[in-house]
């Protein structure tokens, strides 16, 4: 494989106007900090199209530990994307902020972290990935500066911490048992290693990964960030990371993992999805049940995770499922934003007040449960057809009653749009977030009904 640094124009893109961000934040007055939104924004649909051109292209390598496949081609797109909409949606909240222009920075910065998280076939730049897309986040999380915020932002990081050690302590593990760092060599110095050691050094790096991908055991930040941090902020933190995370996790296992891999993956697959929807059930607050949504999401992802190797499924549903979440995650919160309201009730008679938010909504609602023709529908397709095909139909059969579980809790909110009282008659809806709220809307509904297409392109 060739190795060229022009391979890297997406991630290029998205640095040059972080740093371009923060030097004109340094000489901007604060009225005027908006135009590093406009320069950061610029940055990522530049990004975007480099993005679309470099899918076009056969697979790469560049610098012997990013590789250039369909795996860093969707993790670009969709990190770019749900960033580009991040940085909408943030625009408002944070105009005239004394720390307006740091706020789109650290984003970008956070997400160029994910990118390579996805990317990179190697322990040491996975783990130089995981502090640039976490660290930003831990100040993000508490930009708000209030109470729940600085808490929420303090369990972040230190959760965050906790788990990074103990990936750090697994990647010192694996490199003294594997003899090496990049995936391959490690796969065939794992032959001849101890298998006690292997496993304890895989348990340890999956803790941080998981922790980014919000699922169990590292869930427990989840529903705290998502209630304390500006609405914008949880967004983002829901979705851009699990891109990456994902992304990581199936490379991990399909390019270095032994026999075992596909057990422990599938156990906590189980017991997030599971976990995710019990929590979710009792929620009045629209926030934490859209953080218990997330976690539930999570293990319905890890299901063609835990078959990477097994079947050829298992890659093209990871990848769907991920694209389709985020899409429909960021919709989802969008509205939220654009409402202003967190409680269940206030949502009452929304679709009558604000058809086009209240109809957006409803589409990512019924598309975290799997509804055709919406974009999870496609995924959680792909999702059954990979754990039937790697023969784990238990986990399928998992999968399916908590399915039907979600349609309970995500009804709850749905219910109260089509009330008569007039609950919402007072809402005027941000423009920007409903505008954000819409696209997802409609992203998710083509994304469902062109799957064919995009799928056979693949």
């Amino acid at each position: 494989m060739n190795e060229n640094p022009a391979d890297l124009a997406p991630e290029l893109c998205v640095l040059i106007a972080a740093v371009l961000g923060l030097v004109n934040g340094l000489f901007l007055p604060r009225t005027q900090q908006w135009r590093v939104a406009v320069i950061c924004a610029a940055g990522l649909v530049a990004g975007l199209a480099a993005a679309g051109v470099a899918a076009t292209r056969a697979d790469l390598m560049a610098f012997d530990a990013f590789m250039i496949d369909p795996i860093t081609h969707v993790t670009r797109i969709a990190v770019l994307g749900s960033t580009l909409l991040a940085v909408v949606l943030a625009a408002r909240p944070v105009h005239g902020h004394p720390r307006e222009s740091e706020h789109y920075v650290l984003i970008l910065l956070s997400a160029l972290g994910t990118i390579a998280l996805g990317a990179t076939s190697d322990l040491l730049v996975l783990v130089a990935a995981y502090l640039l897309a976490s660290i930003p986040a831990y100040a993000l999380a508490g930009f708000g500066k209030d109470a729940p915020g600085t808490e929420a932002a303090l369990k972040y990081y230190l959760m965050g911490a906790l788990l990074g050690v103990l990936m750090l302590g697994g990647v010192t593990l694996l490199f003294g048992v594997g003899r090496g760092t990049g995936y391959p060599v490690l796969r065939a110095g794992f032959a001849d290693a101890p298998s006690a050691a292997v496993a304890v050094g895989v348990v340890a790096l999956l803790a941080g990964l998981l922790f980014k991908a919000g699922a169990v055991p590292g869930h427990f930040w989840v529903p705290d960030v998502t209630q304390g941090a500006p609405p914008a902020i949880a967004a983002y933190v829901t979705t851009v990371p699990k891109i990456g995370a994902f992304a990581a996790l199936y490379r991990f296992g399909a390019e270095t993992l032994p026999d075992g891999w596909p057990v422990v993956v599938a156990v906590v697959a189980a017991a997030t999805m599971t976990l995710g929807n019990l929590a979710a059930f009792g929620q009045d607050n629209v926030r934490r049940l859209l953080a218990y949504s997330t976690v539930s999401q999570a293990g319905y992802l890890l299901v063609p995770v835990a078959m990477a190797g097994r079947t050829d499924l298992a890659e093209p549903a990871v990848l769907y499922y991920v694209a389709a979440y985020a899409v429909t995650n960021l919709g989802a919160f969008a509205v939220v934003l654009a409402t202003g309201r967190d409680d269940l009730a206030g949502y009452t008679g929304l679709l009558r007040g604000s058809p086009l938010v209240g109809l957006s909504l409803v589409v990512c609602l019924l598309g975290f449960i799997g509804t055709p023709p919406t974009a999870v529908f496609v995924g959680k397709v792909l999702m059954f057809g990979a754990a039937l095909d790697g023969d784990y139909a238990w986990l399928a059969v998992v999968a399916a009653v908590n399915t039907v579980a979600s349609v309970f809790y995500y009804l709850r909110w749905i219910v109260p749009l089509f009330g008569r009282q007039p609950s919402c008659d007072t809402i005027h809806p941000s423009r920007s977030a409903a505008a954000v709220a819409v696209a997802a809307a409609v992203v998710s509904v083509a994304l469902g009904i062109g799957s064919g297409i995009a799928l056979a392109a693949s």
